[in-house]
């Protein structure tokens, strides 16, 4: 059906007000309008629009229902591009996993996504710094339905830290040229703009966080859009790496990692919520910052500290009702949900505000015995023959907060070797040898 026809059938349509073009004109019973074709023609297919247009809700940060999953580490081997989880209408969050060294070869950043993308022969010249340009449609297709994507530093195994002021500085305009709103002229994830950026600090020293995020903050401003900051702590109390710098800097949310430590979810007595409950209210310079339950999703995604959906979703209604901080469940990670029976649906229906629960999205992949999923990318990048500027990177001095005396749970870290540059250069490359709860390579 031609939808000039619908001019022939007058409709009730909304008209425009007389009036200077630009300015609200005040709208009631004896308000005069003025009509043309252009406009009704616009306006009685108007509805007819709606009704083929997907409408796709906006991220709130200010819900008590929010799913934040991880992404990019291929937990359980059965990896699928950041694009599949894009159709999990359950997913409101995806923090990509990792970037893992602040200040690799050439003083330049370095991102892996495990099966997906990693550093090889798709590197930018001079550097461990991948190219994964061809994420950005994927990155896009999870934006437009309303999903937050953002960007983890850090990770178990991670090497990274600042000796001044000044690096964290710097850095944070690395992460916006390359990631965020800048307009630097690399950038690894191609013309894909992130919503943010995540600290999983678990390494390292713990100074010069706040620098980093104020300067983060600084650079954000005047954006049309609005960029996200967000923690992963570890639940003790305050977490021995960025615990500090939460108290100083402005941070969105928290996603504490209640798992692998006394005061996991499985340990009722211990679990201490209502502590960074307490924190949020507090001592938070963001009054509004929301606090995540972190869970991991399958038990082989944590050392410990794993419990079955019925017994998180019980502690999760509880902590909703109690805490206004409560933002929502954060899970570790992807993959792992999904090969752990869609665990992160039973979970995202318990907790959503809407009486109506949203269907199982996306069939189970099914995968035979010894099945490995490929990197799926549009082309084979060659070597980029520009590298990106390079960062200060001068080894830190730091001294590090106590760790907590009670942390005598935290799940034993594999060893890994580290692989020294030149001392000129100043920088250290990790590249950990086995898997870790964060790493596969």
């Amino acid at each position: 059906m031609s939808t000039c026809q619908s001019v022939e059938t007058p409709v009730p349509v909304l008209l425009r007000p007389r009036g200077v073009l630009g300015q609200k004109a005040p709208l009631g019973p004896s308000t005069m309008f003025d009509v043309d074709v252009g406009s009704m023609i616009l306006f009685s297919v108007f509805p007819a629009l709606l009704l083929s247009t997907n409408l796709v809700a906006a991220f709130s940060n200010s819900r008590k229902d929010n799913l934040a999953v991880y992404w990019g580490q291929d937990s359980a081997g059965h990896q699928q591009r950041l694009g599949f989880y894009c159709e999990d209408d359950t997913i409101d969050v995806i923090p990509m996993a990792f970037l893992y060294t602040f200040f690799g070869k050439g003083g330049q950043p370095v991102i892996d996504f495990s099966n997906i993308c990693s550093r090889g022969s798709n590197n930018f010249a001079g550097t461990d710094l991948a190219d994964c340009s061809f994420m950005a449609s994927d990155i896009q297709k999870c934006q437009a339905k309303g999903k937050l994507v953002t960007l983890s530093l850090g990770g178990a195994t991670a090497k990274v830290g600042f000796n001044s002021d000044a690096q964290a500085a710097g850095f944070a305009r690395v992460i916006w040229d390359m990631f965020l709103g800048g307009n630097g002229t690399v950038r690894p994830l191609g013309d894909a703009i992130l919503d943010g950026i995540d600290l999983d600090i678990e390494n390292g020293s713990s100074a010069h966080y706040d620098t980093f995020v104020d300067a983060l903050r600084s650079l954000a401003k005047g954006s049309r859009r609005r960029f996200y900051v967000t923690a992963a702590p570890q639940c003790p109390f305050p977490d021995a790496k960025v615990g500090a710098s939460l108290n100083s800097a402005f941070f969105d949310a928290v996603y504490v990692q209640f798992y692998n430590n006394y005061c996991e979810t499985s340990a009722p007595s211990e679990f201490n919520f209502a502590t960074w409950d307490h924190w949020a209210k507090t001592q938070s310079p963001n009054k509004d910052v929301k606090v995540y339950l972190g869970a991991p999703a399958s038990t082989g995604s944590a050392g410990n500290g794993f419990v079955s959906s019925q017994t998180l979703v019980n502690v999760a209604r509880d902590a909703q009702k109690k805490y206004s901080s409560f933002g929502g469940i954060m899970l570790w990670d992807a993959d792992s949900a999904y090969t752990n029976n869609r665990y992160h649906v039973t979970v995202k229906n318990a907790i959503r505000s809407s009486p109506n629960p949203v269907p199982n999205p996306n069939p189970v992949p099914i995968f035979k015995p010894g099945t490995t999923i490929a990197p799926t990318r549009t082309q084979t990048p060659s070597p980029r023959s520009t590298a990106p500027a390079a960062v200060s990177a001068a080894p830190s001095t730091s001294s590090e907060p106590p760790r907590d005396p009670r942390a005598t749970a935290r799940v034993k870290r594999p060893a890994y070797e580290v692989e020294e540059m030149d001392e000129d250069s100043g920088t250290t490359d990790t590249l950990p040898s086995v898997r870790s709860r964060f790493f596969k390579f």
